[in-house]
């Protein structure tokens, strides 16, 4: 049973990626069951705001690019990429949501292969992919951004993008209330400690870490990865669909997601002892 109150104290990248993959195991379920109709068995969905893929084409013409998904979840955005003729692998931390996107592929005869894996430590050659995404997956419950970018990086062909979608580092200031009371600023933005649910035990049990802007920067620098743009898409119109904290009252004020579009500029050499 996880707590209710909100803790706010340092765990481990490790500790933080077991918790989280036992809170994914159990909430996959609910989460395809809630989500799955917006998402679509066969669609790229970049945020809650709705932006598309089909239409925004961040990652441009992928006909016959070796591609690499990270966090997969139930594999819906590789479906998509399959369908616009890509070679699509990806991956995700939770067997549950793997079992997902099995369903998903008998479903749609869409099969994605997937393979259970950490962001942290990409079972992938280097040099593999011409093209890595990430629509808020893996990447926002990690303490470690920079080895996953890292790794990220390794697996890219020289001059292959890197595009990926996060919580936007403001909202982690606000509480998660998609309502006027939402507006209040409740903690620094500055303060990087993780937002921590625990067990009776008193472990881990689901982590939110909380990177700046200037954080993700840093780490996309250190990877050897030079940033194209960042994009901050606006609520649109119409969309009343409320997705935790996102919504359209606050999304008219405050940005809910940030989507750097990165390649392969310049890869790190694993250090050697002398």
């Amino acid at each position: 049973m996880q707590t209710s109150k909100p803790q706010f104290f340092q765990v481990t990248d490790a500790e933080a990626q077991a918790a989280n993959r036992r809170d994914w195991d159990r909430e996959a379920d609910s989460y395809q069951a809630e989500h799955g109709d917006f998402l679509r068995n066969a669609g790229f969905i970049w945020s809650p705001e709705g932006l598309d893929e089909a239409e925004a084409h961040l990652l441009g013409d992928v006909t016959g690019r070796r591609v690499l998904e990270i966090g997969s979840g139930a594999g819906q955005c590789s479906r998509w990429m399959l369908t616009q003729r890509a070679e699509v692998v990806a991956f995700d931390l939770s067997w549950r949501q793997l079992q997902h996107s099995r369903r998903l592929d008998i479903e749609t005869s869409i099969a994605v292969p997937t393979v259970g894996a950490t962001a942290t430590a990409l079972p992938f050659a280097e040099a593999s992919f011409d093209l890595a995404f990430s629509a808020f997956g893996a990447l926002p419950f990690l303490i470690d951004i920079k080895s996953a970018l890292t790794e990220v990086a390794r697996v890219l062909r020289p001059g292959g993008e890197f595009v990926f979608s996060v919580v936007h580092p403001l909202r982690r200031v606000f509480p998660d209330d998609p309502t006027r009371a939402g507006f209040t600023a409740v903690r620094s933005y500055f303060d990087r400690t993780p937002y921590v649910e625990t067990d009776e035990e008193g472990s881990p049990s689901y982590v939110e870490p909380h990177h700046t802007l200037g954080d993700w920067v840093s780490a996309i620098r250190a990877a050897g990865l030079g940033l194209d743009k960042l994009i901050e898409p606006e609520w649109p119109p119409g969309h009343d669909r409320v997705w935790g904290g996102w919504g359209p009252v606050r999304g008219a004020f405050i940005p809910g997601t940030a989507i750097f579009a990165t390649r392969l500029v310049n890869r790190q050499q694993p250090q050697t002892l002398t």
